[in-house]
Parts: structure tokens; C-alpha cells; sequence
């Protein structure tokens, strides 16, 4: 992906996030919006960590090094894990079975 692709999506990113608050103003938005908006981010990061897993471009691939290393991080973030600790542990156990 080249630079200029980068800024514009940042960019649009940040200003989707400024557009919330101008529309409001000093309305709230209802707690079950805020709760789905809350679910939905979490669906993305999913999908995001599953596609860059499982997917080699328009391929599907089993690499099973990487596969137990997010394994390993997904079990130490439901143990409560601090987030150094989950990228470690995921790495070691990617790294030693590539060995």
C-alpha cells in the first residue's frame, strides 16, 4: 500500500471520528447505539485478525506457527494477560514452532 493511500485513510478516519461530535453537539448519543457502535468494533478487529491469519491475498492458508501463536495471544487475553506479555507470548510460541 503506498503513502498517499495511508494518509487519505487516515485521515478519513479521523475525520469520521470529528464528524460524531459536530452532528451532536451536546446531545448523547442512546446507550444501545453506544453498545452496538461497541460490538461493532469489535466484529472488525475480529475479521481483521482472522482474515491476516487465514488468508494469504485471495488464498486461504493454514500456516499452523502463526495460527497457535494467535491462539496462545487469544488465551492470555481471556486469562487478562497484560498486553506486553500477550505480544511475547505470541511471538515465542510462533517462534519456537518454526523452529
Amino acid at each position: 500500500m503506498s503513502w498517499a493511500a495511508i494518509i487519505v485513510l487516515a485521515v478519513g478516519t479521523y475525520a469520521m471520528k470529528a464528524v460524531g461530535p459536530v452532528l451532536l453537539g451536546r446531545r448523547t448519543v442512546p446507550m444501545r447505539v453506544q453498545r452496538l457502535f461497541l460490538m461493532l468494533a469489535v466484529a472488525l478487529l475480529s475479521a481483521l485478525i482472522a482474515l491476516s491469519t487465514f488468508a494469504d491475498g485471495a488464498d486461504l492458508m493454514l500456516d499452523v506457527p502463526l495460527v497457535a501463536g494467535v491462539a496462545a495471544a487469544g488465551i492470555a487475553v481471556w486469562r487478562k494477560a497484560p498486553f506486553v506479555v500477550v505480544v511475547i507470548l505470541a511471538a515465542a510460541v510462533a517462534a519456537i514452532l518454526r523452529l
